[in-house]
């Protein structure tokens, strides 16, 4: 009986979608782990040794970097929580990943982020280089749902 292959997918086949915001491509995206606490407990009467229960579970901050271009679209979003409009900004990002053939094949969706850090990289007139602005969201979960 034939299997059929399946082959892991590509890191550099990738498109962010953003509640409201449409961005030109973007040139790296880290998504932060996801980690659960375990938590020591005993009661008087257990045997000698700990139990582990589950505690909070952590998700990381998600990482965009992007070429500079005109649109200040993702500035604003900082700035707008910089002003302390934080419960009206929190927004639903997800990261796509494409196959070889341009069709999605995994979605990973970051609930109820904003940006906690912005970072327009040096300038440098010695230099050829993309100028790269980074963005770093935090949220409330990150969740692969495809």
């Amino acid at each position: 009986m034939p299997t059929t292959r399946v082959d892991p997918l590509r890191n550099f086949r990738y498109r962010l979608e953003i509640d409201g915001i449409a961005q030109a491509g973007f040139s790296e995206v880290a998504i932060g782990e996801t980690m659960t606490d375990a938590v020591d407990y005993r009661e008087g009467t257990d045997a000698p040794n700990v139990r582990k229960l589950t505690g909070l579970t952590k998700y990381g901050n998600v990482t965009l970097k992007w070429g500079v271009t005109t649109s200040l679209d993702l500035y604003n979003w900082h700035k707008a929580i910089i002003a302390g409009q934080i419960a009206s900004n929190r927004k639903q990002v997800a990261i796509v990943v494409l196959d070889e053939t341009g069709s999605d094949v995994a979605r990973f969706v970051v609930s109820d982020s904003w940006p906690t850090k912005y970072h327009p990289s040096d300038l440098n007139a010695k230099g050829n280089e993309v100028f790269i602005e980074t963005l770093e969201l935090v949220n409330e979960g990150v969740e692969r749902v495809q």
